[in-house]
């Protein structure tokens, strides 16, 4: 990453499955489908701990192709803002896009509609965020939407995108091995011993 002055994100835009929790090709559609990566619960709090909002931006299509209910999904955030909790951190919100792929809405990614939303709810500068996530969509949503960073990690199907990102000469602002590493790296670009900063 270029060297630039010390500064805290306005907010970390994170994808759920496959970045947070595993993914599956069946979808998650109960709490107990929902198995954490490992060091991700962490990496949330230790973000959040640091005074960074962290925000989930999430397709969620299972409503709209009508597996899981309303009430069901909220279930499974359920689950999830819990842990964190426990854990001693805090996710500030999550937006989702409830819409099944062919409604033509203006808020599943890589459309920005999500990250307008959060940027309307909370009047985020959109330039000082980071996107991460796990697939092509996720970062399409980032540039769309003009967030400073661009950021894919390797877990769910981050390997096949980064393959299709390089093909298509629109690589990422930064990647990583998982969740935990993106963390780490901008954790440790924020301490005052560091030489490093972060493009935002």
């Amino acid at each position: 990453m270029p060297e630039t002055a010390k500064q805290v994100p306005a907010a970390v835009f994170i994808d759920r499955d496959g970045v947070i929790n595993l993914d599956s090709p069946n979808y998650i559609k109960t709490p107990d489908e929902c198995s954490f990566i490992s060091g991700s619960l962490e990496a949330i709090v230790r973000l959040s701990r640091a005074g960074i909002p962290v925000i989930l931006i999430t397709n969620q299509s299972v409503i709209g192709r009508g597996m899981v209910t309303l009430g069901g999904l909220f279930d499974i955030f359920r689950k999830l803002l819990t842990s964190v909790e426990t854990a001693g951190g805090r996710i500030t919100d999550i937006f989702f896009c409830p819409h099944h792929p062919d409604d033509g809405c203006a808020c599943r990614k890589p459309l920005p509609g999500l990250l307008y939303q959060a940027r309307d709810k909370y009047g985020i500068d959109l330039s000082r965020t980071i996107m991460i996530g796990d697939s092509v969509k996720d970062l399409a949503a980032a540039r769309n939407a003009g967030c400073g960073n661009a950021w894919l990690v390797l877990t769910g199907n981050g390997k096949p995108a980064m393959t299709r990102l390089i093909a298509a000469n629109q690589a990422p602002d930064a990647h990583f091995p998982d969740l935990a590493h993106a963390a780490d790296h901008l954790l440790s670009a924020l301490m005052p011993s560091s030489r490093q900063g972060v493009s935002l």
